[in-house]
């Protein structure tokens, strides 16, 4: 095999050093052949890109942008497309699908096009969607606001009743930055300002401000445990996520030790246990959905460090009004009643009757929405929806702020029937978009001077950070393209913008449905593709 390649290698050496359009295209026709042939042996037999794939690949959509004759205007358009089409036609991906189209930003020229109006499960690329509908109708500075009330009198230090913390979704009280911490003693400090020592009462979570609609339509019930998939409230407490810690037991054999964050709202059943020294760490955890249980299995090695996994909580409010208890506790203020949601509460004071104790603020949206894009936080993408149909409607709903998101896109020239959006963030199965859309929402984003700098802000850096600071690394790509990436199972999704050779910037959505080969070569496909828009000359 390594004598073959070495031939294989010269021909292509001696094709390269020819200058003739005839040699480059023989040149091409050879390495599709090896291309074919490579991947045929890769799906039979391997997880991973093989080489050969790999090499040909790369080989031929560069060798195309580096040695081949410049072509001018449509030729290079042309040249272009004939650069993309053996990534987006290999073997690998013969039964998935693409839906892939680049547009140039300053002319709209399309440049290239695959089933670009398709209707294709984005995954979290929907984010694109929720933003741009949260940026217009909410704007840049927007701020969440969360206040703690209540109607009971204060006598001798004592406030003698409920304390009420009323939200409004804001997704950032967190461990990000300690800020949960930071707001806690805020809380605290205005409580003792107040004359406030103690407090014989519950903490009640008025959640009202959204519908206890907490999971997405669409999402699979296989990982609902996880803290990506996290119940979206009025009141959220670090992202919703409890934190499920296990430890080695005293001896190998022992059951694990088990803890969780309080307020989850989940029973613990414990299958974990003690492995031997230096043994692998094979802690899983699952939940049923028809009860509030987390099972745990595995094994931790006995001189292994505790391990922490995110937890999904049941009832946010809940979860948010615990942690409010436990928070004003640890500060000196103990609370003698329990942690409650507003819907449990009979009788309980209504909103004119109270009175406001302490507020806080949350970050501008601007800075909620490099979080959300960066890091590609789905909390944060459905609180957005939610608070799009609050402040357009009055409704805090999901359909409220689809509602708002699809007059939008329908007032951009997106047809009725050209996306589907079902929730926020992309996790669920039920949301269709076309590469055509996203093109468009990007080009909208970048073109208005509300939203260019605040948008392009928020989308990740090849090579440099969010969620493809891995990947285009030593490229012309690298510190160049900014995109939203989308991940599901058999979903992957890059859209974004990329500056060519001559300093044209393109627009570019790439889509991948329907694969069954790993995940790993959809992105590195995808990535393929934008490196050789980076290379892209008109000259």
């Amino acid at each position: 095999m390594r004598g073959s390649r070495s031939r294989s290698a010269s021909r292509v050496t001696k094709a390269t050093s020819s200058r003739s359009a005839a040699a480059s295209r023989a040149l091409q026709r050879s390495t599709r052949r090896r291309t074919m042939a490579s991947s045929r042996r890769w799906t039979r037999s391997s997880k991973a890109p093989s080489v050969a794939l790999i090499a040909a690949l790369a080989f031929e959509a560069g060798c195309a942008a580096h040695s081949a004759p410049r072509t001018r205007g449509p030729r290079a358009v042309r040249q272009l497309a004939a650069d993309l089409s053996p990534i987006f036609d290999a073997p690998p991906m013969a039964q998935g699908l693409w839906g892939v189209e680049i547009r140039s930003l300053d002319s709209g020229e399309v440049l290239y096009a695959l089933n670009p109006h398709k209707l294709m499960m984005p995954a979290s690329n929907m984010k694109l969607v929720t933003l741009a509908a949260a940026a217009e109708t909410l704007g840049w500075d927007y701020r969440f606001t969360t206040a703690i009330e209540t109607a009971a009198p204060i006598e001798n230090g004592v406030l003698e009743g409920d304390l009420i913390v009323r939200g409004t979704g804001d997704p950032t009280i967190n461990r990000r930055d300690a800020r949960s911490a930071a707001v806690l003693d805020e809380w605290a400090a205005a409580l003792k300002n107040a004359g406030i020592a103690r407090i014989d009462g519950r903490i009640i979570g008025d959640d009202n401000a959204f519908d206890d609609q907490v999971l997405g339509a669409g999402w699979s019930w296989d990982y609902l445990q996880y803290g990506y998939a996290a119940p979206v409230g009025a009141l959220e407490f670090d992202e919703d996520n409890a934190t499920l810690s296990v430890r080695p037991g005293p001896k190998e054999g022992d059951a694990a030790v088990v803890e969780l964050t309080p307020g989850s709202g989940l029973a613990i059943v414990n299958r974990a246990f003690t492995g031997a020294a230096q043994s692998a760490d094979t802690i899983e955890y699952s939940r049923r959905l028809d009860r509030a249980v987390l099972e745990i299995t595995g094994s931790i090695a006995a001189d292994a460090q505790p391990v922490a996994r995110e937890v999904a909580v049941v009832n946010p409010t809940v979860y948010f009004a615990q942690a409010l208890k436990d928070g004003l506790a640890a500060r000196g203020i103990p609370v003698n009643g329990d942690a409650a949601d507003v819907d449990d509460v009979a009788g309980g004071p209504d909103q004119a009757s109270r009175r406001t104790l302490a507020t806080s603020t949350s970050p501008p949206l601007s800075e909620i929405a490099i979080v959300l894009m960066k890091v590609s936080q789905n909390l944060y993408a459905e609180t957005l929806l939610k608070a799009v149909g609050a402040a357009k409607s009055g409704l805090g709903t999901t359909e409220g702020g689809r509602l708002a998101a699809r007059a939008l896109m329908t007032s951009w020239g997106v047809p009725e029937r050209g996306y589907v959006q079902a929730d926020g963030s992309g996790l669920s199965r039920y949301d269709y978009v076309t590469a055509d859309m996203l093109v468009t929402i990007l080009s909208r984003m970048a073109k208005d001077p509300r939203h260019h700098d605040a948008f392009l802000a928020t989308l990740p850096v090849a090579g440099k950070d969010g969620t493809i600071a891995s990947r285009m690394k030593g490229t012309r790509a690298e510190a160049n393209a900014t995109a939203k990436t989308g991940s599901i199972a058999n979903v992957r999704s890059l859209s974004g913008y990329v500056r060519t050779r001559d300093g044209e910037t393109l627009v570019f959505s790439i889509l991948a449905n329907a694969f069954s080969i790993p995940s790993a070569t959809v992105n590195w496909m995808a990535d393929l593709a934008v490196e050789t828009l980076a290379n892209f000359t008109r000259k």
